[in-house]
């Protein structure tokens, strides 16, 4: 069985991320489709595509999400929000619908409205399927007012006495502002997102817009999520491996009895390996290439803390030191990864001063010298001026 070392994975996984060089704007389908960019915070996907695109504008990535619509926004793996391309909807969408008797994913925290409503879930779902047909030919702006528009469109359709229940004020948190309905249905429109039945709009501000992807694209989506599970799963370990079933699923947030099914779809196409001592998975095309690193052009890199390329889930790739992978990856909110040819190095905040302005504060874990401040200081300016920004100021902190 091959060994593979932790500097064939990272240079493997530098480029097939596309962060090896920087590519054109005719590049971007590809680039964006290699497996997907979340977009929470929202912003995330922009400054992904940047890091592989600095040529391509943000006027730019928005007329090729909203106009020309290349490219589609939809909730996909975890739940959350991702950019794909719209060509490629059936593998980061329809590939994520449930099998019989598996969870959906990102639908486990609908357990206490369920039990409060003594509803079934695939009940509460069919009805949901049912009214969603309404969402056709209408925008609607902002999360908040999805759910309560598809709950209020539940209504009638629910057994008369769980309807005073359901218009109850939500158990999640936000009483004030959602309904027992409404929290069930934002769990819901995960669902409904992966049959295609839901996606985003453009944005307003700080507001998001939701609409069928029938409106959206101009059709129905057509599902085979077999084959479209079984190319997702070649995707996660062209970017992702050497990997395991169990990093698979918790890369999709998916539950076990659903990412081993998905996972035997593509099992042909694999090959295992040894990665310090244990053994993981790669696509059995991508063997080569492993053996054969291209030429790596960009050794540094600021990127956003919700980059694709940190999704991997053998954290010691990234940073062998497991004191520093606390500082890195948050609970909710990661703060930007500053790269040295596959490795991260250290961190990075950037926050807004005065209407201009960009200040930066990054923390080195290590003494790197005087060149990689003024290229850390450079890629900073290059980050300010794609947000439309100036670099306000600069503080970048090492070990004394």
């Amino acid at each position: 069985m091959t060994e593979l070392s932790v500097e064939q994975i990272r240079r493997f996984r530098l480029a097939v991320h596309h962060l090896d060089r920087v590519y054109a704007n005719a590049d971007i389908p590809a680039v964006v489709g290699a497996c997907g960019m979340q977009n929470s915070p929202p912003g995330a996907w922009e400054t992904a595509l940047f890091n592989r695109v600095p040529g391509c504008s943000q006027a730019e990535m928005e007329r090729l999400l909203y106009e020309e619509k290349v490219l589609l926004q939809a909730w996909s793996m975890r739940g959350a929000p991702l950019v794909f391309p719209a060509s490629e909807s059936r593998t980061f969408l329809s590939a994520l619908i449930a099998g019989e008797g598996e969870p959906w994913i990102y639908t486990q925290g609908i357990a206490l409205a369920l039990d409060y409503l003594q509803m079934d879930f695939e009940a509460l779902l069919e009805q949901m399927v049912q009214v969603m047909p309404q969402l056709d030919g209408r925008l609607i702006l902002s999360k908040t007012a999805l759910d309560q528009t598809i709950a209020d469109w539940m209504l009638p359709f629910l057994p008369e006495e769980k309807r005073e229940l359901w218009n109850q004020p939500s158990m999640y948190g936000s009483p004030d502002k959602q309904t027992v309905g409404g929290a069930a249905v934002s769990f819901l429109l995960r669902p409904c997102a992966y049959l295609g039945l839901v996606v985003f709009g453009e944005r307003y501000g700080i507001s998001p817009t939701f609409t069928s992807y029938k409106t959206w694209m101009g059709h129905e989506l057509r599902a085979d999520h077999h084959e479209a599970a079984s190319t997702l799963v070649r995707k996660y370990l062209h970017c992702y491996g050497p990997a395991t079933p169990d990093m698979f699923v918790t890369w999709l947030g998916c539950s076990r009895k659903q990412g081993r099914r998905m996972w035997e779809l593509a099992a042909q196409d694999m090959e295992p390996v040894s990665v310090l001592g244990k053994r993981a998975f790669i696509l059995s095309a991508d063997r080569d290439q492993f053996g054969l690193p291209g030429e790596l052009s960009r050794e540094l890199l600021l990127l956003g803390g919700h980059d694709p390329f940190l999704d991997q889930r053998d954290w010691f790739i990234l940073q062998p030191d497991k004191s520093l992978h606390k500082q890195i990856w948050k609970l909710v909110t990661n703060p930007g990864a500053i790269v040295c040819r596959g490795e991260i190095i250290g961190v990075w905040t950037g926050k807004k001063s005065g209407n201009r302005g960009l200040e930066f504060k990054m923390t080195l874990w290590a003494e790197r010298g005087r060149a990689i401040r003024q290229e850390l200081e450079q890629l900073a300016v290059e980050y300010a001026a794609f947000r439309g920004k100036e670099l306000a100021g600069i503080v970048v902190e090492e070990p004394r």
